[in-house]
């Protein structure tokens, strides 16, 4: 998309919106801070197609020649092992999960779709696989049967169609927002540049991203970033605090972005744990669902 220039963001998705220009955002029962927290379950293919793209930065042991038993088996810790030590310490703590999940993962592990909703989780669009990430490479009708495709497994492996979308490795083209809204998705998590939901614009009826705090996603921190795990967990723990401080004036989000193949690690979850037993014994704190959030915000917008 050619640049333009215009007030604030050069591209048509949404207003620019300084938050100290907007009205006051209240979530239920007055709650300071909503808490998010998403857990990617993602499948990264054997033999990827041809024309797939992902970036090199998605975390896991670097690739190496085929067939990569090492990388491959790593990233799948998280099907196997770090999935449940995840989702039990959310439920330990009254933290209802919204796993992003993948259709290759939705048509190929029908237990941990059951388990996931068993365990009370929402389950949101995450492409197809982690080895095939949207991006303007793709072809308008490319991009639209790729979505199509996740929204279709998740519906027949869920009984339900998903609300909302977070692309693998955050990846989006510059029409990524008006497809998703046109196959019935209602929010996304891709971008990361707020502390509240906003809504974006649509021809195609209401849409709203739900931005995660990027920093603290596991894999850029941890992974990329080289992050001590104990400082990890004083960076959600600092995070939080100042959040809680400021949602006292305005609600405020806090969305944590979590890969069970690396913060399921035996040597990681307390960490995590500890962290999120903080954030659950202070009062005003809200614990819910992307689709919980969304809807709230949707329903009550900030007021002056």
């Amino acid at each position: 998309m050619p640049a333009e220039r215009r007030f604030g963001m050069d591209h048509p998705h949404y207003d620019w919106s300084p938050l100290n220009t907007r009205g006051i955002l209240r979530w239920p029962d007055n709650a300071r801070v909503a808490l998010c927290v998403i857990v990617n379950l993602e499948h990264p293919e054997w033999d990827p197609p041809a024309d797939s793209f992902t970036t090199p930065f998605s975390g896991g042991l670097g690739a190496r020649g085929f067939p990569d038993y090492a990388r491959l088996s790593h990233r799948e810790y998280g099907h196997r092992v770090g999935i449940f030590r995840v989702l039990d310490t959310l439920r330990k703590h009254g933290i209802p999960a919204t796993v992003a999940m993948d259709a290759m993962t939705a048509e190929n592990y029908p237990y941990l779709v059951r388990h996931c909703q068993e365990a009370g989780a929402e389950i949101i669009g995450h492409g197809v696989s982690l080895s095939q990430m949207i991006s303007s490479n793709m072809s308008e009708d490319a991009e639209r049967e790729y979505i199509s495709q996740s929204v279709a497994a998740l519906t027949r492996a869920t009984g339900s169609a998903p609300a909302g979308w977070l692309g693998p490795e955050y990846g989006e083209s510059n029409r990524t927002p008006q497809l998703l809204s046109e196959a019935g998705l209602r929010y996304v998590c891709d971008w990361v540049n707020d502390e509240q939901p906003y809504p974006l614009h649509s021809p195609h009826g209401e849409m709203f991203t739900l931005p995660v705090m990027w920093e603290l996603d596991d894999v850029s921190a941890l992974w990329e970033r080289r992050v001590v795990v104990g400082r990890y967990q004083q960076l959600l723990e600092e995070s939080f605090e100042t959040l809680y401080e400021d949602g006292q004036q305005n609600g405020r989000v806090m969305a944590l972005n979590l890969h069970p193949w690396l913060i399921g690690q035996p040597f990681r979850i307390g960490y995590l744990d500890r962290a999120l037993g903080l954030m659950m014994r202070r009062g005003g704190v809200w614990a819910a669902t992307g689709s919980q959030i969304v809807d709230w915000y949707r329903d009550n917008p900030p007021t002056a």
